[in-house]
């Protein structure tokens, strides 16, 4: 079976984490703080705290956000539910809005005619590696890019290390701010509100001739990464562009093996990191049969979220979303897959479904 998913794992990672295991931190320690200062350095962004996952990342932009009971959010339904369920922990009313039929991405028109008086905050997802543009807004906005490490937009960015990502730290997040007041309260929220640095200056001692060497002044949680998640990142980083250029060479096969076959569209956008190979096709139970049969695995990844009982359960009146509903489709994309796989597979769609 030519599979959908498997974690890219490079050899120098294992070793890695043996070294982390060997040590005295394996928890959250210094390689912690050099991981988000090399993935600061890399992608060229100024705050970035790592997390235990970015669903994580995610909570905390909301937390950041300050979202309370009564008040609106505009997202997507066509993400993974780590998007929205977040949400609706802080009771907040979700707003749907609809999709672009081109890039399966928030549509940013339909977003500004929802926006209300109680609208808190913006979220956007960069589905599947394709760079979703909201453009500017008054309003907070949100960008789950935890399919798109790479693309960094809005207010707050969550990425994920999650184990199929386009790196890996068995699972992991960071979340990138704009401004160092931000970042401040996002390092509190990680590890129940406490001031790891003025415990570091005290050798991790809490109290010191009968006072506190620090307070606690906000509530936290904990999020934090760990030592372990963080020796497998900093090996990823070293992976990251090799990753995304291998991933564009296989989308780049199946651009020009499914060009010319009736009933299927490949998903694109001008910006995209190519995490998913996503296809619009008719007949979509055919196509997904067909392809098994001939050991090629096909998954459609995101279920709508609107349809869930817990969002209500009740498909929300999005034209394009619910034209396209039963044709979205993923084939095989990264790592683990060749280019004879792909030239494979493109061949058993020419033969029909």
């Amino acid at each position: 079976m030519i599979e959908m998913f498997w974690p890219y794992v490079p050899k120098e990672m294992i070793e890695a984490v043996s070294d982390v295991l060997r040590s005295r931190f394996i928890g959250q320690g210094p390689k912690v703080d050099l991981f988000e200062k090399e993935f600061e350095k890399l992608f060229n962004v100024r705050y970035a705290v790592s997390l235990n996952s970015g669903t994580a990342a995610l909570e905390t932009a909301y937390d950041l956000i300050d979202l309370k009971e009564g008040d609106e959010v505009i997202t997507t339904p066509l993400t993974c539910t780590a998007t929205n369920i977040p949400l609706l922990a802080r009771k907040v009313k979700i707003i749907w809005a609809d999709i672009r039929e081109d890039t399966l991405c928030i549509d940013p028109f339909d977003v500004h005619l929802k926006i209300t008086e109680k609208t808190k905050a913006l979220v956007q997802v960069h589905l599947g590696g394709i760079k979703a543009d909201m453009g500017y807004s008054h309003i907070p906005i949100v960008s789950d890019a935890c399919q798109a490490l790479g693309i960094f937009t809005g207010d707050y960015t969550a990425c994920s290390f999650q184990a199929i990502k386009h790196i890996t730290t068995g699972d992991g997040g960071m979340l990138i701010l704009n401004n160092e007041e931000d970042y401040r309260k996002a390092k509190l929220m990680r590890w129940f509100g406490i001031d790891r640095e003025k415990k570091i200056a005290n050798q991790w001692q809490a109290y010191k001739e009968r006072k506190m060497v620090f307070d606690i002044e906000m509530i936290g949680y904990k999020r934090q990464m760990t030592d372990i998640a963080a020796a497998m990142g900093l090996v990823g980083l070293k992976y990251y562009y090799e990753a995304v250029e291998y991933r564009r060479k296989l989308f780049s096969l199946y651009k020009e093996g499914l060009k010319d076959i009736s009933g299927i569209r490949l998903i694109d956008g001008s910006n995209n990191v190519y995490w998913l190979a996503t296809v619009l096709v008719e007949k979509r139970d055919d196509f997904a049969k067909m392809l098994f049969e001939a050991n090629i695995d096909t998954n459609i990844v995101q279920i709508r979220n609107d349809i869930y009982k817990i969002f209500g359960g009740k498909r929300a009146d999005l034209p394009v979303l619910n034209s396209i509903e039963d044709k979205y489709i993923s084939i095989p994309i990264g790592m683990h897959i060749s280019e004879e796989d792909v030239h494979y597979i493109c061949e058993t769609i020419k033969k029909g479904w």
